[in-house]
């Protein structure tokens, strides 16, 4: 008998700046024959009905009315990562075909960079490191002080999978713990974490010392930060987003960091990325930004590929979807 023969997922590339790891093209060798963007566009006839599902890796490719039009056969779109703001569902599900993504490979990596950016923020660690290694330096000022995150207050908004698990890293440090939710959790939950549910969110903006965003990107969360819930906030507090840059209104977040409304910002995500080298955020004191390395590491890429992977075959092979994503 012959070997059986896998089916075809369309990558964007392999390598490069967005293309698929090449560390991951091995496994994906295992259960796919990989077709490029590049190859399918030089063999659209050959191979247009052969690909049966698209890896989404990095936002790439884009998939518009014009690529699924060309793919008849083409049945699940496997997104790598949680984040499906970029993908258009509804055209998409109008084509028969089902989107998956990655819930569970991300949510160690993104709650580790939420505790990352809340401690380096308190501390003041990017500051304190320019100026132990800046040659003006010549004494260090015993009144260059931040502040402890223990036993503080930590307001999480979005309390699925991610925002579940910076509750779990908060409650080591003796946080009071305040969520809002758009679903109360289990009080089994709530209970093994310490959280307290705000059923209304204005409640949690003026307890909290530092306020995490951990939502998914919908019409409901787009700005779901702007002035008036900035100016809610305490002026000794800190904004934390790890959800998706359009969560907060970033032309009230510059003013209210001017005008001393809240004390700071620690920023994994913003609207665009990178931003305009001459945007204000990039220039303000009280502001931290990395450039969206929420799930940046090594262990969280090569379990997004295996989940997409499985979400993949489960469409296939017609078994059930660990992680659909469907239209609200």
């Amino acid at each position: 008998m012959g070997e059986k023969k896998l089916p075809s997922v369309l990558i964007f590339d392999v390598g490069g700046d967005f293309g698929v790891l090449e560390s991951h093209v091995e496994f994906l060798k295992k259960h796919f024959n990989l077709i490029t963007m590049k190859d399918f566009k030089k063999n659209k006839k050959q191979l247009h009905e052969k690909i049966t599902s698209i890896f989404v890796f990095e936002r790439r490719p884009l998939i518009d009315q014009e690529l699924l039009e060309s793919l008849p056969n083409l049945k699940v779109v496997g997104n790598s990562g949680v984040g499906v703001n970029h993908l258009d569902l509804k055209l998409i599900s109008s084509f028969g075909v089902k989107v998956t993504n990655t819930p569970h490979a991300v949510s160690d990596s993104t709650a580790d960079i939420g505790m990352a950016l809340m401690l380096a923020s308190a501390r003041r660690l990017v500051e304190g490191c320019h100026i132990a290694t800046s040659p003006q330096t010549k004494h260090f000022a015993v009144d260059w002080l931040g502040v402890e995150v223990t036993r503080a207050t930590l307001g999480i908004i979005g309390m699925g999978s991610i925002g579940y698990k910076v509750a779990k890293r908060a409650k080591a440090f003796d946080m009071t713990i305040l969520y809002h939710n758009r679903n109360r959790r289990k009080e089994e939950d709530e209970q093994a974490v310490g959280a307290v549910y705000c059923k209304n969110i204005e409640d949690l903006l003026q307890q909290s010392d530092f306020v995490m965003l951990a939502v998914n990107l919908t019409s409901e969360t787009h700005k779901l930060i702007g002035k008036r819930e900035l100016e809610l906030m305490k002026p000794t507090a800190t904004l934390i987003n790890i959800s998706r840059g359009a969560v907060v209104d970033q032309d009230a977040l510059v003013t209210a960091l001017q005008n001393g409304i809240i004390k700071a910002a620690a920023l994994d995500v913003t609207d665009p990325e990178p931003l305009p080298r001459d945007h204000l955020l990039l220039h303000l004191k009280n502001v931290i930004i990395t450039p969206h390395i929420g799930t940046a590491t090594v262990q969280a890429l090569q379990m997004m590929t295996e989940e997409a992977v499985e979400n993949m075959l489960a469409v296939l092979n017609n078994r059930p979807v660990p992680s659909e994503v469907t239209l609200k």
